[in-house]
């Protein structure tokens, strides 16, 4: 009679044995170093923020202006903030001319399609495609609509905005990018140094 043994159960950072089983690369070990993977890219530094994009925008375009190898630097909004306006009140009549309007461009495209293949009258094609289309549109987006239940009355926009955008580069060029931008007085504000 053979008897069975148990292997010992799973430890982090202990390789070799344990109940996890292996995944598809093999058996899993603990990350190397401290922890945290690579490093993703160069280190960064910034060298300004400021209140809108246009600005932050006219800094990288006065720097590609002198050429600064601008590849190396980025924009980055902060304080990112989801705005959504409301654009007004939807009905399923609303709904069915918006499904109207796609479903007409949708039709045109097939009606255009069919027409270039047609001998004879391609024009009544497109226009065929067309209504059949705004048609089909209109009942689908009535359709979807009303399947909502009133749960979503309105049209809206969603946008990002951020708070501040601040213009960083690589840390090794930064004093170059700092001694370009000595020269463009645009409001923005210099990042706080320790000391």
């Amino acid at each position: 009679m053979t008897t069975q043994s148990n292997p010992p159960a799973w430890q982090p950072g202990v390789t070799g044995g344990g109940t996890l089983p292996s995944g598809p690369g093999g058996r899993t070990a603990a990350p190397s170093g401290d922890g945290h993977g690579p490093q993703v890219g160069q280190p960064t530094v910034t060298i300004g923020a400021y209140p809108d994009y246009p600005s932050a925008q006219r800094v990288v375009d006065h720097l590609a202006d002198n050429r600064f190898p601008v590849e190396r630097s980025a924009i980055v909004g902060t304080d990112l903030t989801l705005v959504e306006t409301v654009l007004g009140r939807m009905t399923t009549a609303r709904a069915g001319l918006i499904g109207a309007g796609t479903g007409a461009w949708f039709g045109l495209f097939i009606g255009l399609l069919f027409g270039i293949f047609t001998i004879g009258n391609w024009i009544a094609v497109i226009l065929a495609g067309l209504v059949i289309g705004a048609i089909w549109g209109a009942v689908f987006g009535a359709v979807a609509h009303a399947m909502t239940g009133g749960k979503r009355d309105f049209t809206s926009a969603s946008s990002l905005r951020a708070n501040q955008y601040a213009v960083i580069v690589d840390a090794d060029v930064a004093e170059q990018a700092r001694q370009l931008l000595g020269r463009l007085h645009l409001g923005g504000r210099a990042p706080q140094t320790a000391g």
